[in-house]
C-alpha cells in the first residue's frame, strides 16, 4: 500500500505551514533586524565585551546562526503536527 502524501492533497496543511514558516521568518527577521540596527546605530558597542571576551558584533552573529537553528527546529516541529501512528 502507497503511503505517500502529496501536498495537493491537504491544502489545509500546506496553508498552515506556510502560516509558521512566515510567522518564524518574522521572528528572525526582527533578531537580524536588530544586529543591522546595532551595526548602523551603535557602531562602537559592536566593539564591547560581551560574553565570554566575545566582543557583541561576534557574540550576536553566533547568536543568529543559532536562532537560525532552533527556528529551523521549530518549524519541523510545527510542521509535523500531532504524534500519529507512522507504522
Amino acid at each position: 500500500m502507497d503511503k505517500s502524501h502529496h501536498h495537493e492533497d491537504h491544502p489545509h496543511l500546506v496553508g498552515r505551514n506556510a502560516r509558521y514558516g512566515l510567522w518564524l521568518f518574522a521572528v528572525y527577521v526582527v533578531l537580524y533586524g536588530g544586529f543591522i540596527f546595532l551595526v548602523v546605530f551603535q557602531t562602537p558597542r559592536m566593539g564591547e565585551a560581551a560574553l565570554g571576551g566575545m566582543n557583541l558584533a561576534i557574540a550576536y552573529g553566533f547568536g543568529l546562526i543559532a536562532a537560525a537553528l532552533v527556528i529551523a527546529l521549530v518549524y519541523m516541529r510545527l510542521c509535523r503536527g500531532p504524534r500519529e501512528d507512522r507504522s
